[in-house]
């Protein structure tokens, strides 16, 4: 994944900052708990395509705890 591609990106819903989770190939947004696929190397920023995060699921926590990069 690009990094000046993944510094400009925001979740296109709220426009807050994403979590690039590398192990998970995904873009977390933590406020609206959406999470967006990266396929082949291309982010897929469409709200239809997101997966939403279960409130029991903190992946993109322990993903950040584990060396995700929080993308500004």
């Amino acid at each position: 994944m690009d990094r000046k591609l993944l510094d400009i990106l925001v979740c296109p819903l709220c426009k807050g900052p994403l979590v690039f989770l590398k192990d998970k190939q995904e873009l977390v947004c933590k406020g609206d708990r959406l999470a967006y696929p990266i396929r082949d190397d291309i982010p897929v920023m469409l709200e239809q395509e997101a997966r939403t995060l279960a409130a029991e699921d903190d992946s993109h926590r322990a993903g950040f705890a584990r060396g995700g990069e929080e993308v500004k």
